[in-house]
């Protein structure tokens, strides 16, 4: 099956030709998909069934729980309890990993809610919930009358009552809600009027600005409305729809179209690294690989109630906006790769391929150098990456252009002026050094011994040879399961066509690629 791209940008996102797997399938209708950041497992709801199931790549689909008062959407708070929108008994509850169940919200002003449909958290700790009333219609829900007259959005605060954040009347069925990476918007869709909306979120959790990001989200030639929803690390607003998936940027512009074989009903990031799309879809469930991550939500740091983290748990992504990010310089490391006098300095061994030419145009060495201070006043570990050999190179494969270029020019010598780091770069006491002979960093040196000694999953990536050594270390490093970080400004090569192919195409699928200033910023 072939996705639709309608803006090159849809390309950075998914691949058109990412396969659409189906993992499950026999249900009656799937909805609330959440994936365990530590256990590793996907649970879903089958609302007409009345049951929620799991699925892990072991032991495949299980059921779990039976009656399950025909929940819908489900999520996790930040001490990963289970929270609950249930049709059956209109309520919102938490369900703790002892079993114990506790009602949040049931009533507003004295009367029954709706049923409530979807649920996400603030990193406050602040529920929003949306209350539709689906639930009381037949096979979803139980049917009853309503006794509330409209149809809301509600914020939860701990231990308070539910407080409407939307007028009354502004919504005929609320349905799918996400917030913004940097949660300064919340999006709510609307199934009957085919459209998403978007709210300011206000200091005190309030919301206000309320305006029409998308509309027309249906099609009379297949089925497919406006219900789950999600927002991924850069922004962008993934919807249900017609065929499939609907991918918006954050302004609003229709990137493309994720075709899946049913209809879709809601959608979750999940797997080791949240790579992988999960879609319940009617009669089944399927998994999509992506390119690009969800939204930090606070569940994803994996934190079990009571403090502490699994080994095993999947780290979560760096938070990225629109040109912010936020990063934890505990978790970080820069490596400062060949940027050695051979390399990019007038009369270096290398001086006729353009080499210092670009690096000046990038600034690339004054760039690298205030990070790296920006880094280490905050705790960054600094690793530098030195391309060394004997004399005679004793050991180096001509197995490349690259590698004879490098003996024939008798280049990167140890102890040589060549093979020293330029001036402005050198190690500062508690940085390490790691030598190599071959391009990527990780190949052959104790590169990953010092990342796993220093707990470090987050790597800034600078250094010469954007298109070679720092591309190939990127695509090893996220290969490896590392978040790969690339400021392009702190990056050269030969040329500025080299430098751009790379960042521009390469780079997108491996790594967030940003600016100095920006990583700076998000170090805090």
């Amino acid at each position: 099956m072939t996705h639709v791209t309608l803006r090159s940008e849809f390309e950075i996102l998914i691949d058109p030709y990412a396969p659409v797997a189906q993992i499950g399938t026999g249900f009656d209708f799937t909805e609330g998909p959440i994936w365990h950041p530590i256990d590793h497992y996907l649970l879903f709801s089958d609302m007409p069934a009345d049951v929620r199931r799991r699925w892990d790549a072991r032991r495949g689909i299980v059921e779990v729980k039976r009656p399950s008062n025909k929940c819908n959407g489900m999520t996790y708070d930040a001490e990963l309890n289970l929270i609950v929108c249930e049709h059956a008994t209109s309520s919102l509850v938490r369900e703790r990993p002892d079993g114990r169940r506790e009602v949040l919200a049931s009533h507003f002003g004295g009367q029954e809610l709706n049923s409530p449909n979807d649920v996400c958290v603030h990193s406050s700790g602040a529920i929003y919930f949306s209350d539709p009333w689906y639930g009381r219609m037949p096979v979803y829900g139980v049917e009853r009358p309503r006794q509330l007259g409209f149809q809301g959005v509600y914020r939860l605060v701990p231990g308070g009552e539910p407080k409407l954040v939307v007028e009354r009347n502004l919504f005929d069925q609320p349905n799918g809600l996400c917030f913004s990476p940097d949660e300064k918007l919340l999006y709510v869709n609307d199934t009957v009027q085919a459209l998403i909306r978007v709210f300011d979120v206000n200091s005190d959790g309030s919301l206000s600005n309320a305006r029409v990001f998308a509309s027309g989200i249906k099609s009379e030639l297949e089925p497919g409305l406006p219900d789950g929803m999600k927002c991924d690390q850069h922004g962008n607003v993934w919807v249900t729809a017609p065929g499939g998936v609907w991918v918006y940027s954050p302004r609003g512009e229709l990137l493309g179209k994720v075709r899946v074989p049913e209809l879709v009903a809601n959608l979750a990031w999940g797997g080791p690294d949240f790579r992988t799309l999960y879609l319940t879809s009617t009669h089944s469930v399927y998994a999509i690989p992506t390119k690009v991550g969800p939204r930090h939500e606070p569940y994803m740091s994996g934190r079990r109630a009571g403090g502490g983290t699994s080994p095993s748990s999947s780290p979560a992504a760096p938070i990225l906006t629109e040109g912010e990010m936020r990063l934890d310089p505990q978790r970080c490391a820069m490596i400062i790769q060949d940027l050695q006098n051979d390399v990019i300095m007038d009369g270096g061994a290398f001086s006729d391929s353009g080499a210092p030419g670009h690096a000046k145009q990038q600034r690339v060495v004054e760039n690298v150098r205030r990070l790296a201070e920006a880094a280490r006043a905050r705790g960054v570990t600094i690793i530098h990456v030195w391309f060394v050999v004997e004399p005679g190179a004793p050991g180096v494969t001509l197995n490349a252009p690259l590698f004879e270029g490098l003996v024939d020019s008798k280049a990167m010598v140890r102890g040589s002026w060549g093979a020293a780091p330029v001036s402005g770069l050198e190690p500062r006491p508690g940085d390490f050094v790691v030598e190599k002979m071959r391009m990527s960093a990780w190949e052959g040196t104790r590169l990953e011994t010092i990342l796993k000694a220093t707990g470090r999953d987050m790597i800034i990536n600078t250094g010469a040879w954007t298109n070679m050594s720092v591309e190939h270390t990127a695509r090893t490093g996220a290969d490896k399961g590392y978040f790969m970080i690339v400021p392009e400004d702190c990056c050269s090569t030969m040329n500025a066509d080299w430098h751009n192919a790379s960042i521009n195409f390469a780079m997108q699928n491996v790594a967030v690629v940003t600016r100095a200033d920006t990583v700076i910023r998000a170090l805090g």
